[in-house]
């Protein structure tokens, strides 16, 4: 009976630190990791390249959102929105949570090693990166173009996995995603504007105010998709992308029709289901584009 207990302790323990870093929201990254890789190859990767990067993406992933749970632990269990996570509620120890931490890098830097030279020379730099965005909200409005910066890089990640090499196509989709991850992340931080007052924490919102930040939001989303456009066009693309940012465009129109300043109660909808979308469209209109040929 106890040999039959403990694999499935194992089992239900694996699940509960999954939920505790929202693991099935790595949809948001992995989708640009695969854009960087399939243009940097101007087609589909080998089978082992592909599989190395899912790894260093799901592993990078992980120590961040790790990370950030466990250094949040003290705010976290003071806010009402976030007192039930796993870590704050008891389900997951922080020694369970470090552990986690220490496998997810390893897997990362295995991942990177198994890619190209430059890929493994970058990772303890992307690393740091990742792990730091935990700590900016202690010290700068500005965190929320930090983790768009964090998150930005995996195109440019990606294509470095396949080319060994960056470019001006990489970059500029790493822009786009950086200023799209920052305006909905602004987005996102407006429901907890008086608890970042009250405990000392900083964000746009706190800062300047809901309607104030969702401007900002709305002005940064503009940038990310002109870049989105200049990337398409310095990549050579055909009207498939185009059209895709065609829906992309729209869906960060339904966005602001979902969530308003005096109403943030559909906010699941708008910064889970929309933004998954707007990363799956995105990586379907460059597959497509690049198999079908310019």
């Amino acid at each position: 009976m106890a040999n039959k207990e403990a694999p499935r302790g194992v089992i239900q323990k694996t699940k509960v630190l999954l939920d505790m870093i929202k693991f099935e929201h790595t949809i948001f990254a992995l989708p640009f990791a695969y854009v960087g890789a399939f243009l940097a190859a101007r087609g589909i990767p080998d089978w082992k390249t592909n599989l190395w990067i899912l790894a260093a993406m799901a592993g990078a992933r992980t120590v961040a959102m790790g990370v950030n749970r466990i250094v949040d632990y003290h705010f976290d269990a003071k806010n009402p929105r976030t007192s039930t996570r796993p870590l704050v509620s008891g389900l997951v120890k922080r020694t369970e949570a470090w552990i986690m931490v220490a496998i997810a890098a390893t897997v990362y830097f295995v991942a990177s090693w198994n890619l190209t030279p430059l890929a493994f020379k970058l990772s303890p730099f992307i690393l740091a990166i990742l792990v730091f965005y935990s700590y900016t909200k202690r010290f700068t409005p500005f965190c929320h173009l930090f983790l768009g910066f964090a998150i930005g890089i995996t195109p440019t990640a990606g294509w470095i996995a396949v080319k060994n090499s960056i470019g001006p196509v990489p970059i500029l989709l790493s822009l786009g995603v950086m200023f799209w991850i920052a305006g909905f992340d602004i987005l996102y931080a407006c429901q907890d504007v008086e608890f970042d007052r009250k405990e000392g924490l900083h964000s746009i919102p706190a800062w300047l105010g809901v309607e104030k930040a969702f401007r900002i939001s709305t002005i940064l989303h503009m940038v990310a998709f002109a870049a989105f456009m200049a990337a398409g066009y310095a990549a050579g693309l055909n009207w498939v992308y185009y059209l895709g940012m065609v829906v992309v465009f729209v869906l960060l129109i339904l966005q602001r029709r979902v969530i308003t300043p005096s109403d943030l109660s559909r906010m699941n909808l708008a910064f889970f289901r929309l933004n998954a979308a707007i990363s799956i469209i995105l990586f379907s209109s460059v597959t497509v584009s690049i198999l079908i040929g310019s």
